[in-house]
């Protein structure tokens, strides 16, 4: 493994560019901030995308909100539109201060994306959104729909029928699978779902209930998308969603972050300069937690700060922002093996897209051991009686981390926010959950009882 060349470089040699990947390759805990993250306003103007691109997709999701409440009556109350509660887990930041011996200051959230309508996951923005384009896009362009149309219409046979001769193939650990899944097949497209070694056979499951195709492999995540392109490349009439590099995606998961503003308003709760904002978010490929912190990152520039988290064993984003070399270079690269219980954040080889976009916009990344993911899964169900599956425990840990390790404590230092802690919101993005089976849970559950009396 030594004499590996990666990129023109040994191992020995990227060890000694990038100390911190000494810890990586031996799988523990890092807690790393981003030497590049700067002021909003100089990223941004080196970033393509921008307010208008979010807003645009903000729209879109509104104009198909009579049709979403039309067919998923589970959002019908909200009126077809797709959004999560944000709720204080005052007793998981008391365990957690006694748990790690640590004070943390400023009160701490979860953003419940776990209970997401439809697909009971972060994926249920990004993927839906992306599908609801695609869709339109067709439509459109047959002559069949105008953005003036109430498009409650598209839940009839002509539609259904048009869709019909369209398909959507995606690459998948499962959620992502689900959100696309659900969404094309109730539009009626034909659906391809490429599902790695680590998507759990629940979602597997359900999705064949919906009459999605599931294609299985023994490989991981990237294989997957691989295979998943490759077949879509075959049919002029195929659409894959690229959740490595789908800006679709990425600005679906952006709407979130106005709509946060407003629950935060609802809750009282102050960011500005002297109420700074730190949300935590699970990461995988990077879409997800990218396209979120890029729309939170809009609605409140400089007083938010964005960090990843991503399974000990999978510190792909972290990796590819902190060499710079992003998607040109995978986790299995360094001898890491890329197998965690954290199956929606299983990934080997970032975004390189979410990765340069990002670049100077996240504060920092860091990982976490799948077992402590299991003890606080169970800590939040017995304090705050929420369900979530192992990978959304990702971000809870993360207030922790940041008043915990040197590199934290540094960051607060170095960004001049010690004074301000008190005044602080953190935000524990929560990806997923609600969707998992039951006995399944309870599984975890156990798990994370054993576990935490190790």
């Amino acid at each position: 493994m030594e004499n590996k060349m990666i990129l023109g470089k040994s191992i020995e040699q990227w060890k000694k560019d990038y100390p911190l990947l000494n810890k990586l390759i031996e799988t523990e805990e890092v807690f790393w901030t981003n030497p590049k993250h700067g002021k909003f306003q100089e990223a941004i103007e080196n970033i393509s995308l921008n307010e208008e691109d979010v807003k645009d997709a903000e729209e879109r999701l509104e104009r198909f909100a009579p049709y979403i409440a039309k067919v998923f009556p589970e959002t019908k109350e909200k009126k077809g539109i797709i959004e999560s509660p944000t709720v204080k887990i005052p007793h998981m930041k008391e365990y957690l201060e006694k748990a790690f011996d640590q004070k943390i200051l400023g009160d701490l959230l979860l953003k419940c994306d776990s209970h997401l309508a439809i697909s009971g996951s972060i994926k249920a923005r990004g993927g839906i959104y992306e599908v609801l384009k695609h869709a339109e896009d067709l439509a459109i362009e047959e002559g069949m729909l105008t953005t003036k149309d109430e498009y409650s219409i598209l839940d009839s046979e002509p539609y259904r029928k048009f869709f019909s001769n369209y398909s959507v193939a995606v690459g998948s650990t499962g959620n992502l699978g689900l959100s696309i899944g659900i969404m094309s097949a109730k539009l009626g497209f034909k659906v391809f779902v490429h599902m790695s070694a680590d998507a759990k056979q629940w979602k597997k499951d359900l999705l064949r209930s919906k009459g999605v195709i599931v294609v299985e492999y023994e490989s991981d995540y990237s294989k997957a998308v691989e295979e998943g392109r490759k077949q879509s490349d075959l049919d002029l009439n195929s659409y894959f969603v690229d959740d490595e590099n789908s800006q679709n995606l990425f600005l679906g998961y952006a709407v979130a972050a106005s709509r946060l503003k407003k629950q935060l308003e609802k809750l009282n709760v102050v960011v500005d300069e002297d109420h700074p904002l730190f949300v935590y978010l699970p990461c995988g490929v990077g879409g997800g937690p990218g396209g979120v912190a890029f729309g939170l990152k809009l609605a409140y520039k400089d007083n938010v700060h964005c960090f990843f988290a991503e399974p000990t064993h999978s510190p792909c984003m972290l990796i590819g922002c902190m060499t710079e070399a992003h998607d040109q270079v995978c986790v299995q690269d360094f001898g890491i093996d890329n197998v965690t219980a954290a199956d929606g954040l299983a990934v080997g080889r970032a975004s390189g897209f979410v990765g340069k976009t990002l670049e100077y916009l996240l504060s920092g990344d860091y990982t976490v051991d799948d077992d402590k993911l299991y003890v606080l899964l169970k800590a939040l169900a017995d304090t705050e009686k929420i369900d979530l599956e192992p990978s959304a425990l990702a971000g809870v840990v993360g207030a922790v981390d940041l008043f915990k390790t040197k590199a934290g404590e540094k960051y607060l230092e170095d960004k001049k926010l010690k004074d301000k802690m008190k005044n602080a919101t953190h935000i524990a993005w929560a990806t997923g959950g609600s969707m998992v089976p039951k006995e399944e849970m309870n599984k975890y559950y156990e798990k994370g009882h054993k576990l935490s009396k190790k």
